[in-house]
């Protein structure tokens, strides 16, 4: 293994966490309707358990209502409980073979507590960029050890994946921020 494919490696990891980190924050809810907010829920349907937007068609026709529309008609109980029981406290309206679920306003209590849900998500991201720089450093470590690599060289690879890990960190927090000023905003 070269220190090009170690450096190639590690900020592909970052780059999973960061996606990761996105993929969080889009389930957080805003007060503005997203599909993204239910997509991932867990719907027991046909007996087994399946992702809502495996079963259903999910759209967002106004700012705060989102619109489900159940590829089978005999899922909807099946939906609407999963939406009941999951904790993002909205409440489904089924009309026929369509659930519409009103988003309502968010209280400037529960604002607060989803901005520290989304601190703590972007913790756990810094904290799986923090992991893949001392796996690549580890990595790096081994190869001077094993003689394929200089100290110089070793200096140059460390401070290559500590830029890599400066510059992740920081997209991170700039996207923390971002989604911490969209939940706070009225």
């Amino acid at each position: 293994m070269s220190v090009d494919e170690i450096t190639f490696g590690a900020e592909e990891a970052m780059e999973k966490a960061v996606e990761f980190m996105m993929h969080e924050f889009n389930a957080i809810r805003t007060g503005k309707a997203s599909p993204a907010l239910v997509e991932n829920l867990d719907v027991h349907a046909y007996d087994s358990v399946m992702k809502l937007k495996q079963l259903a068609l999910i759209s967002a026709p106004e700012p705060r209502l989102l619109v489900i529309q159940p590829f089978d008609g005999s899922t909807v109980k099946d939906i609407e409980r999963a939406i009941n029981e999951s904790r993002l406290g909205i409440n489904p309206a089924v009309d026929g073979k369509i659930i519409r679920i009103p988003i309502p306003e968010l209280s400037e209590e529960r604002r607060r507590d989803l901005a520290k849900t989304v601190k703590q998500i972007a913790e756990e991201s810094r904290v799986r960029v923090r992991s893949c720089r001392r796996t690549a450093m580890d990595a790096s470590k081994k190869l001077e050890k094993d003689g394929d690599l200089t100290e110089d060289g070793l200096r140059d690879a460390e401070a290559e994946i500590q830029k890599l890990t400066d510059r992740f960190i920081a997209d991170l927090d700039k996207h923390t921020a971002t989604k911490e000023t969209e939940l706070m905003k009225i």
